[in-house]
């Protein structure tokens, strides 16, 4: 039995189907002369759907690293597709998570000036959300992120059994980026994620439920912002922090555990220009402390997460681009400079930080 729903997209609009078997979502989808991009882990873990996609033919294994997802990573994978004789009414279908999204989505957007491409997402960040909103992006040199473009799939096939062999660190990943959908989105959507997260930190009990929650969330600001310049922009609450810890840490913190810090950062700066109550900062904190047990941001250095930030393509004249919070599902940019106030905040956080962890 599957569930499945549209995403309106002036680009094509896109569907999206949640059925818990992926080989069959692929043996309804491939075509000769398609293209599968695959995750070498992803099809090493999972046995039937790897003998159905190396049995396929046409197969680019790649190693899902921020290296492949790169400028210079993608240009032997062109290279690969010209060779094998690819055409412009052939089609790309990626199989893998954040990483392989981006690579195939950016990929079928420039050659040939455009291809179809589909994908079946394979961790839980990708399902939760990187699967749907149309971005590509991939790295340039030692910048994360700097090119890329709007290029939607044509359809998203979500099986939440391709989770199974995920290991805590991608499990809480995921939920931590999931996390910062339920504050966007208002009182309700936390207490909804409230209720349901520990389950899922705990055996991925009810997690598509948690899943298509957050895609909807996700859904109704893309449906009227999509090229992200207007309503969208809300979704870079902890975003900002959080690329910073990536970088600074080389990605040790994964993405969804480097948000979930970077909400805290963000309600924290949020409670000290007033615009929440310390009890608000303290409420999130002891949820976002579940969802990072056992990763820790102790040696991180301040100035250099100051000068990551300092890189946000959210800046404006000087100023740091900050998704705060007046409450949950009021968030706003706010210009910050980066001054002895704001740094005297940080530090403020950082000790408060030593004294709560667990």
């Amino acid at each position: 039995m599957s569930d499945w729903f549209i995403v309106k997209s002036s680009l094509g609009n896109y569907k999206v189907v949640i059925d818990d078997d992926p080989v069959a979502s692929l043996e309804t989808l491939l075509q000769d002369g398609d293209c599968i991009v695959a995750d070498r882990r992803v099809l090493n873990a999972h046995e039937k759907l790897s003998e159905r996609v190396r049995g396929h033919g046409r197969v680019i294994e790649i190693e899902a690293t921020e290296e492949a997802k790169s400028y210079e990573g993608v240009v032997p994978l062109i290279g690969k597709l010209i060779k094998s004789g690819f055409r412009r009414n052939n089609r790309l279908i990626a199989i893998g998570g954040g990483i392989t999204q981006d690579i195939t989505g950016f990929i079928s957007s420039i050659i040939y000036r455009g291809v179809d491409w589909f994908f079946l997402p394979t961790t839980l960040l990708a399902q939760g959300d990187s699967c749907i909103g149309s971005k590509t992006s991939i790295n340039f040199q030692e910048y994360k992120n700097q090119l890329g473009n709007f290029y939607p799939p044509r359809a998203i096939y979500i099986a939440t059994t391709l989770l199974s062999t995920l290991d805590e660190r991608d499990i809480r990943s995921g939920i931590g980026e999931m996390a910062h959908y339920f504050y966007v989105g208002g009182p309700e959507d936390v207490k909804f994620f409230d209720q349901r997260y520990r389950g899922c930190l705990d055996g991925l009990v009810g997690i598509g439920e948690l899943i298509s929650a957050s895609l909807a969330i996700k859904k109704a600001y893309i449906e009227k912002d999509e090229f992200d310049r207007k309503e969208r922009i809300v979704f870079n609450y902890g975003h900002t922090f959080g690329h910073a810890i990536e970088s600074v840490t080389k990605y040790v913190i994964p993405h969804g555990l480097a948000v979930t810090f970077g909400m805290d950062m963000a309600n924290y700066i949020s409670y000290k220009k007033q615009y929440i109550a310390e009890s608000d900062f303290d409420s999130a904190h002891e949820m976002y402390a579940q969802i990072w047990k056992g990763f820790s941001i102790s040696n991180l250095s301040l100035d250099n997460m100051l000068d990551a930030m300092l890189r946000d393509k959210k800046n404006v004249a000087g100023k740091l681009g900050l998704i705060l919070t007046k409450g949950w599902g009021k968030m706003f940019k706010d210009l910050t400079p980066p001054d002895e106030t704001f740094l005297g905040w940080m530090q403020e956080y950082f000790r408060r930080y030593e004294r709560t962890k667990s």
